[in-house]
């Protein structure tokens, strides 16, 4: 997210350079470049000019002092107004409630409420053990009632079961009753999606809401609908007394407009971004952070934080202490290592979290992107287990079979051999004493092309 923003922005601050302080002429065409930026990256407009005009009056005026350049001086006033903008600081859900804590969850169709639903189950079971129950109210689409069902059982919280004869105002109210019965500690409500705004819709909701009286009313939208995802949460917020709003499909959307409009329109904070499929795919929404992010500065606490939750520390260790000891990384490690990384959102994710990586995420994605990852992982599970451990018997005959089996070409399968080569010459020298400075000495200008580590 913000890619096309990030690299706008870099390229206006670099045509300060040379400046000795920020004045109104000087400023002014940065300013313009930077009202672009936001456009392109489908700001809504009243939220960009309101935006610009607190730069303007930030910037104008500031001295360069101490080594700091125009270009950096004007950096830090954006990121003060870029965190303001995205509401300051990250605020979490508030469960303090008489359980069980009840958690009502809309949004149009298709936003993806009830995968939501299902990863916040898991974080609140997972960091907060919490006691969970998950209903669907959505008559509508008994599909969507399966689906819940469906990941209620991956993450292993309990489902209360409905059907589309009933209305929704009984399931809820019954859903109630049983979550009071198992002594729960939260129970989210899934509802219905239509495919616009209507007044059917909000009645409905509307008339839900009141008879559950939810402690959170969580708005779900899709990022890459731009200023359509800030005009359907003003919207909901116009019906209902949401607390926060959670942005899906952040790791799709290279603008980033919905996650700088939403909070101004609607006065409402952004609470978590959702990327993928994947049950582990949110993470909260930190507003320094994603300036950060936004500015090309990174965001390595925040992947710190994700490495924490997502990287199997015994696997790690495991790997760690068979290098020490001299065996070799086998395809079965690489396969592991490749894992991790889709677990942790993938390349461009992590990417997006490393300092100064904003101006080469292009080019390392038309190389090493996700679905390379992907690639490789199908071409290693093709290998019998005894090819994955000795790489050297995989000659012309097994990797026509290997390429075959995964789908892929006997290229690719040569690709991934010499790359996994290389990073084992890597990872020998990451082993041995001195290992982290020889591991990085190692990495100088020899990082495998194609390569997504």
């Amino acid at each position: 997210m913000f890619d096309n923003l990030t690299k706008r922005l870099s390229d206006t601050v670099g045509k300060l350079r040379g400046q000795t302080r920020l004045t109104d002429d000087n400023i002014k065409e940065a300013l313009r470049e930077v009202r672009m930026a936001l456009l392109e990256a489908d700001v809504s407009l009243p939220v960009v000019k309101a935006f610009i005009e607190r730069i303007r009056v930030g910037a104008v005026g500031k001295q360069v002092v101490d080594n700091i350049t125009p270009g950096q001086a004007l950096i830090k006033v954006v990121q003060d107004e870029l965190v303001h903008l995205m509401g300051d600081v990250n605020e979490d859900l508030q469960l303090n409630a008489q359980p069980p804590a009840i958690i009502l969850v809309a949004g149009l169709q298709g936003a993806g409420k009830t995968t939501t639903i299902a990863k916040l189950s898991k974080r609140l079971l997972a960091q907060d053990k919490k006691k969970i129950s998950v209903v669907s109210c959505d008559i509508y689409r008994p599909a969507a009632i399966k689906q819940l069902q469906t990941l209620a059982e991956q993450v292993g919280v309990n489902f209360i079961p409905s059907d589309s004869s009933q209305s929704a105002l009984h399931i809820a109210e019954n859903a109630i009753q049983q979550a009071q019965h198992n002594h729960d500690d939260v129970l989210f409500i899934d509802t219905a999606g239509r495919l616009h705004v209507d007044g059917e819709m909000m009645t409905e909701i509307q008339q839900l809401h009141a008879a559950v009286n939810p402690v959170e009313t969580l708005f779900v939208v899709d990022s890459m609908s731009g200023q359509d995802a800030a005009l359907s949460a003003q919207a909901f917020n116009d019906a209902l007394p949401l607390t926060g709003v959670i942005l899906t499909k952040t790791d799709g959307d290279a603008r980033g407009g919905a996650a700088l409009s939403v909070r101004e329109i609607t006065g409402k904070p952004i609470k978590f971004l959702g990327t993928g499929e994947k049950i582990d795919g949110l993470e909260p929404f930190h507003p320094d952070r994603v300036a950060s992010r936004i500015l090309g500065m990174g965001d390595v606490v925040s992947l710190v934080e994700q490495a924490q939750q997502q990287v199997d520390q015994k696997q790690a260790d495991k790997l760690a202490k068979k290098l020490k000891s001299g065996k070799g990384f086998s395809l079965n490690d690489l396969r592991a290592q490749l894992t991790q990384m889709q677990n942790m959102g993938g390349i461009n994710s992590m990417l997006e979290k490393l300092p100064g990586t904003g101006g080469m995420a292009d080019a390392m994605k038309s190389q090493a992107n996700d679905k390379s990852i992907t690639h490789m992982v199908a071409i290693i599970d093709s290998m019998t287990a005894k090819e994955r451990r000795y790489p050297d018997l995989i000659k012309a005959s097994r990797k026509q079979r290997i390429a075959a089996g995964s789908g892929m070409q006997v290229q690719d399968v040569n690709r991934l051999l010499k790359q996994h080569t290389q990073m084992s010459k890597m990872m020998k020298k990451f082993s041995k004493k001195g290992g982290m400075k020889n591991f990085m000495r190692s990495m100088q200008g020899k990082m495998p092309p194609n390569m997504p580590m």
